[in-house]
């Protein structure tokens, strides 16, 4: 087995999303002018910071649903820091890119965690199974890429021009719903994402296993 094939895979995304071009673009105008005493992992760290403020800001949105507009702000934020964390490393070749892989993601997991969270502090009583649920499932979707990844050395997190950018769009359209319409509807909404969410994920495994079950297959001929 050569060098290509043991090469470490993970900070290469196989695939695009609907808005990667744009995406793109703005790297390469905003890497450039980042000051040159921060680092790579100055931006992978700063997750940890955007999630405690979304839990802190949680706490007072069941006090003011408006909080939520800079829970979103936090979203953005997070979504900033994570874009150029990488590329900075590229750029500046000063990348940790085994770290970075294991610490970025690992983050994200965290920043999901806690805008679920917030979900659940603003949610009328009685929902909290559904959270688990949630929580649960998009948990599952994560671990999926990874074992994928250990399967194939390819990292997928885009499907169908699906990835992490659209999904932060998701969530900020979801706050901004809800500061301007309430939770009433939670008790309907809730469960109908939850299933949608199942959904996805049984046809997502779906994918993944049929693709392994051929590149196993096709494995078996060559021997």
């Amino acid at each position: 087995m050569n060098h290509q094939q043991n090469e470490f895979g993970g900070d290469k995304k196989a695939g695009r999303s609907l808005l990667s071009r744009p995406e793109n673009y703005f790297k390469n105008w905003a890497v450039p002018r980042i000051p040159k005493n921060i680092e790579t992992y100055h931006l992978t760290m700063m997750t940890l910071v955007w999630s405690l403020m979304n839990v802190i800001l949680g706490f007072l949105a069941r006090m003011h649903l408006k909080f939520l507009w800079l829970v979103s702000l936090m979203i953005l934020f997070q979504y900033l820091t994570d874009l150029f964390d990488g590329e900075l490393g590229r750029r500046r070749n000063t990348g940790l890119i085994k770290w970075g892989f294991y610490m970025d993601h690992l983050l994200d997991y965290i920043f999901l965690c806690s805008l679920v969270f917030v979900g659940y502090l603003i949610s009328p009583p009685g929902l909290e199974i559904w959270y688990v649920a949630l929580l649960v499932i998009l948990g599952a979707y994560m671990v999926s890429s990874f074992l994928s990844f250990v399967a194939t050395n390819e990292f997928q997190i885009y499907y169908y021009g699906i990835g992490p950018t659209e999904m932060r769009l998701v969530f900020i359209l979801i706050n901004t719903y809800v500061i301007y319409f309430g939770t009433e509807n939670f008790n309907i909404l809730l469960p109908l994402v939850v299933i949608l969410c199942l959904c996805g994920l049984v046809f997502h495994t779906y994918q993944i296993q049929q693709k392994l079950w051929r590149r196993d297959m096709q494995d078996r001929k060559v021997d």
